[in-house]
């Protein structure tokens, strides 16, 4: 016989166990088949997220280039064995040989032609019909330039020199009247490297005498020289100024200036010094100076050819 308290329990538990209903078998089966569609789709969107992640980093390498390695994946196992890859074999290019150390590079420049060792009277200008007072020239020495405070600017690396005298006219001075002006005309050839040594001494022998006594003729008149701007002459050229006061008839100091020109002109390993002097206290005419430094240059270009 069951006890009392036994007895009781079994009541109790018939009781819960009523007041439940329990599902038909149809139902308890679409409940298994949700559930197992549920599982199944959750498993194929793992497998879809797990290969999209896949694609990624291999496009991330590939974007890296052969120079940036992909960090290694994480492992719970032992690493696996490394296989040693074969040397990576190098390209061809296609540059180009390189130059025999024997072989000089080539080059376009030409040679430089020798220094001539004479002047001919054709290396001279002639001056314009014009301009010419039917006096001639003398070929002489003396001077070429004026005195510039005791400097002897180009006077090494001569190979030779000469120098003539000569008168000019203007264009519209008549014929038999007081000329206009007069040269010391000079062309000096001098050794390859020097002619260009002889301009830079040039100009610094009028920067380093911007006064100077008795010039001009020694006639003991104080004249300044002053650098001028110039350019179209020649490979290069230097042209300056000298200033003196005029004198009357006794020999008095006047009020006006008397302005004298002097142009030197390289052309190559020569040249060429305009030192004009002047007719009876007359001032140089630029422009007249200017024609008959361009007439020297093509006397001499040709000359040279």
């Amino acid at each position: 016989m069951m006890s009392r308290d036994l007895n009781r329990l079994y009541r109790a538990l018939a009781a819960d166990t009523d007041e439940r209903v329990l599902p038909t078998p149809d139902r308890v089966r679409r409940r298994a088949d949700r559930r197992a569609r549920q599982r199944a789709a959750f498993g194929a969107l793992t497998v879809a997220v797990l290969v999209a992640g896949t694609a990624a980093g291999t496009r991330l390498v590939l974007a890296a280039g052969p120079d940036v390695d992909p960090a290694p994946a994480a492992t719970t196992g032992p690493p696996s064995p490394t296989t040693a890859l074969p040397a990576p074999t190098p390209s061809r290019t296609t540059s180009p040989p390189a130059r025999t150390p024997d072989a000089p590079p080539k080059t376009s420049a030409r040679p430089l032609a020798a220094s001539p060792t004479s002047i001919p009277d054709r290396a001279f200008f002639a001056l314009a019909a014009a301009n010419d007072a039917g006096t001639g020239s003398v070929f002489g020495s003396g001077p070429v330039l004026p005195a510039l405070c005791g400097a002897k600017p180009g006077e090494e690396g001569i190979v030779t020199r000469r120098a003539r005298y000569l008168a000019f006219k203007l264009a519209g001075t008549p014929e038999g009247h007081v000329l206009d002006g007069s040269y010391q005309h000079s062309i000096t050839v001098y050794r390859d490297g020097r002619a260009d040594d002889a301009m830079a001494e040039l100009r610094r022998a009028v920067r380093d005498c911007p006064t100077q006594p008795g010039s001009d003729g020694g006639e003991g008149l104080t004249s300044t020289q002053r650098l001028l701007p110039d350019a179209g002459y020649g490979d290069e050229s230097v042209l300056f100024e000298l200033r003196r006061p005029t004198t009357d008839y006794e020999g008095a100091p006047g009020v006006a200036e008397v302005v004298r020109l002097v142009r030197a002109v390289r052309i190559g390993n020569v040249v060429t010094v305009l030192w004009e002097r002047g007719w009876e206290g007359t001032s140089s005419p630029r422009s007249q100076v200017d024609k008959d430094s361009r007439r020297a240059v093509s006397a001499i270009r040709d000359w040279l050819r």
